[in-house]
């Protein structure tokens, strides 16, 4: 595989670590935080395989000084506790000078103060919510928030002739709510009218009552703000109540994962989703990483897959332009750092958020699975 892009200018010169020789010798440590089991595994499953595939090749060349990455993947199952617990035994006892992850954003809310106070460059490759980035000069993001997605999903919506949307939303967790805000203020902007402000919660597997009502008052289109779970048992009571395909039904970044499609099967039909990469996308990096993924765990990648696979990429290059497995440096190489890879070009802001939304692209769902909306 043809990987010029693996670091854009970065990876020219090889540089000796700073790490003590034993250290060298067991690789340079980098920690990932993701949910490996329970209800909302497959986004962190999805990023770990990303993550080992990059390694693949880069481990193939080494970095400063033909060292390999030592990555140690810690499963924190969706618990803010336990993500926090696995961030302090990574710096702690792993010694890891950047960490990735965690993988949602609630738990970043909890993890970030954790790893910026103890200086450790920390790099969200899902997490979306608003105010990410503001938790501390350490922390970084490569995904790109909703606020930058979302609004092209919505006028996506209204090029289809929706005007009046019901938005439905889980209260019970920061990034359902946030991708919520997100939607209201798209929908404001846009001038579609809002009938009617709809909650559960992300444990909830009855929504016949907020369904009941959203039917009665025949809104053009009906948003879902949550995790792919309860987005799924929406879609699933939705259409037994009724809903056909006179109501456009708009999902969140929780929606843009494959298990909606296992999960809800047909009732998923027609639900749109915007995303910043897409399995199809015509490009040489993208086919390749498509067929190597392919190739490695014999399922297509996700966007979540792909957002990682990318990331390690940026890590490596930062690590590598530092000139030294030390956390400071990393996190000043970071801020630096600009890469071509399967999600198209990348830089951070001043900000440490994505500095480009585009080739943020609309799907729409249809027989189980993602293809470009019409």
């Amino acid at each position: 595989m043809n990987r010029r892009h693996l670091m854009t200018g970065a990876i020219a010169g090889l540089a000796a670590s700073t790490l003590p020789a034993a250290a060298q010798a067991a690789g340079i440590p980098v920690g990932a935080i993701e949910i490996l089991t329970g209800p909302a595994a497959a986004y962190g499953i999805a990023i770990k395989a990303g993550l080992e595939l990059a390694l693949d090749t880069i481990n193939q060349k080494g970095i400063l000084g033909g060292q390999k990455i030592a990555l140690t993947v810690e499963d924190s199952a969706g618990d803010k506790n336990q993500a926090i617990n696995a961030a302090r035994k990574l710096i702690g006892r792993d010694k890891a000078v950047l960490i990735i992850g965690p993988t949602l954003s609630n738990e970043m809310f909890a993890v970030g103060p954790v790893t910026n106070e103890r200086k450790v460059p920390t790099i969200g490759t899902s997490t979306t919510a608003t105010g990410i980035t503001e938790i501390g000069p350490y922390i970084f993001r490569t995904s790109l928030p909703e606020s930058d997605v979302v609004p092209v999903t919505f006028k996506k919506a209204q090029a289809r002739g929706v005007k009046t949307v019901a938005l439905m939303y889980a209260n019970d967790d920061a990034f359902s709510k946030s991708g919520f805000d997100v939607m209201k203020a798209a929908a404001e902007k846009l001038g579609l009218k809002i009938l009617t402000i709809e909650t559960f919660g992300s444990k909830d597997t009855d929504f016949s009552a907020q369904l009941t009502k959203v039917k009665g008052l025949k809104p053009d289109a009906v948003t879902i703000s949550a995790l792919v779970e309860p987005v799924s048992g929406v879609l699933l009571q939705a259409r037994q109540l009724g809903f056909g395909k006179e109501t456009l039904f708009i999902g969140g970044n929780g929606s843009n994962s494959p298990k909606l499609g296992d999960i809800a099967g047909a009732a998923a039909d027609g639900m749109i989703v915007g995303s910043p990469w897409f399995i199809a996308k015509p490009d040489p990096l993208n086919t390749a990483f498509v067929a190597a993924f392919k190739a490695k765990y014999n399922k297509d990648p996700d966007q979540f897959a792909a957002q990682a696979y990318d990331c390690m990429f940026i890590a490596a290059a930062a690590i590598e332009r530092a000139g030294a497995a030390d956390s400071e440096k990393i996190t000043a190489a970071l801020a630096k750092t600009s890469y071509t890879g399967v999600m198209g070009p990348f830089a951070f802001t001043a900000g440490r958020d994505p500095a480009s939304s585009e080739g943020v692209v609309v799907l729409e769902m249809k027989g189980g699975k993602f293809g470009i909306a019409s």
